[in-house]
This record gives C-alpha cells, structure tokens and sequence, in this order.
C-alpha cells in the first residue's frame, strides 16, 4: 500500500535517439486510468541498450516502467534483470517492441513471454495495440506484466496446525459391567485333578494299575528280557565283559541285546527298544 503524499515514479525507457514523450503517454494511458499520472516523477531514459544493462537508478525505485524497443531481440536477460530490479514489489512494466510486417511467425511475442517469465515477472499478457511511435513496414504488440509482491528472500512464518487431542467424558452415570456377570457357572466350578498314582511312591516301586508315568512300559521290557529291577538298576559282572557290549558277551549272559554301559550305573532302555526294524 502507498504512503499517503508519497510520489510515485514512471520510468520511460527506449532505444530511441529522441522520444516523443506526449505521444507515449497517451498509448500507455490506453492501458488503463492512471497507468501514468499527471504528478509522477517521470524519467526517460533514451538509447537504453548502450547502458550495458546497468542503470543509475536505486533498486525498487520505480512504479511503473515503460519500454519501447525497435526489435525484440536487442532486449537480453541483463537488460530485464535490471528493469526487474529498480522495479517496486507489485510495480506494472509495459514494453511495446516492433516486428517487420514480412515475419511469417503465429506469435512473434513468445520468445519474449519466455524471457520475462525467466527474469521473475508474473501475470504476462501480450496485446496487438497500435504503436506509440509507428514505423513504417513494422507491427507491434505490447506486453504487460507485473513484479512479484514478494522481495527474493523474504520469510514469513507459517502457523503450526496443531492436532487437537478427543476429549473422553467420564460420567458417572455411565453403566459398568459387573465382571462376575461374565463368568458361567461352569467357570466356578473346581476342576477335577486327576488321581496320583503310587508310581516311585512305595517301596517296591511298581507301576500303578493306570499307570501314565511310563514305569508299567519299563516293566513290561524288563520282563521280556528276563531282568530283575536290580539286574537293571546296579548291573554287575562276574566275567567283566557284560557291560562291553554284545561281543565280548557270553552265549548265556543276561544282558544280551542291550547297548554297552558302564557297571555300576543303572542301565536305559530306549523308547524303541522292543520295536521291530521290519
């Protein structure tokens, strides 16, 4: 927004050697009511391409610049660089540029859009419009843009959208569940444990009539070989040889097809012991 009382400032650029600057006004003010006002500090500067692309004016100095070139390929990327830069954030450009009438192109001005586009200025639009100053066997157009509002650099802070967190409302006047009310009368019931058995619990360590432990499956090989449960649980030898296995083992010795073992010490049966290989 501008500073009430504050002045502002056109600038008139052209690669011309003289400029009708009454003639230019009236083609701008055709753009629109007060493209140009009557108490702007205006400045025109001719024969603007021998600046090299530096141009004595303060950076962001200028409202409104206007330019007028004979051909669009003497405007280059330092020259608008420039403009863009004593250009005020928000400030209008309009630069009007001839082709010759023989120029077969559909749309001699998009070259140009390309470059302003690439130099930083936003909402390019090109019209067909009659020249500010004509020339002869020459057409023109005009092209109106603007600068960005924002400087290069500038930062502004962004608000953090914060996630609210659900609110849960405790009543107390919210029905609980009794979680007695969820078990069955079965669930109360005290399970039945099944018997103990008296396996190795009397003395003469026999199995139990429903034996589960494994002792009556013991019993039943021991007594298949012909062993006694001391013969089992401290096996001795008169010869030395029993515990040798199967070769060194007499015709008659009590431990035939057993697997060797050490004197003393109770002998194992395997599960598959009694089991047929066939």
């Amino acid at each position: 927004m501008e500073s009430l009382g504050a002045k502002r400032r056109a600038l008139v650029l052209a690669d011309l050697v003289v400029v009708p600057i009454g003639a230019v006004l009236a083609g701008v003010n055709g753009f629109g009511e007060g493209v140009v006002r009557d108490d702007d500090d205006l400045l025109v500067v001719t024969q603007a391409t021998s600046l090299g692309g530096n141009m004595p004016l303060d950076s962001a100095s200028a409202d409104v610049v206007i330019c007028i070139w004979k051909t669009p390929e003497i405007i280059g990327e330092n020259l608008l660089g420039e403009i863009h830069r004593v250009l005020k954030p928000g400030g209008k450009l309009l630069m009007q540029t001839s082709y010759s009438s023989s120029n077969n192109m559909n749309k001699p001005s998009l070259p140009l859009e390309g470059k302003l586009l690439v130099a930083g200025f936003v909402d390019v639009q090109t019209f067909e419009t009659k020249a500010f100053l004509p020339l002869e066997g020459y057409q023109s157009f005009t092209l109106e843009c603007k600068k960005t509002s924002w400087l290069v650099g500038s930062s502004f802070s962004i608000k953090k959208v914060t996630k609210s967190i659900p609110k849960i409302h405790d009543s107390d006047d919210m029905d609980l569940i009794d979680e007695d009310s969820l078990l069955t009368e079965e669930d109360l019931k005290k399970p039945q444990l099944p018997a103990v058995g008296d396996c190795e619990v009397g003395a003469t360590r026999k199995a139990c009539k429903n034996c589960t432990c494994g002792r009556a499956e013991a019993e039943e090989k021991v007594q298949k070989l012909g062993l006694t449960a001391e013969q089992l649980n401290n096996p001795q030898s008169a010869c030395g040889n029993c515990g040798l296995g199967d070769a060194f083992r007499c015709a008659t010795c009590p431990y035939k097809g057993l697997a060797p073992f050490k004197l003393g010490e109770k002998v194992s049966l395997s599960s598959n012991f009694l089991v047929s290989d066939f």
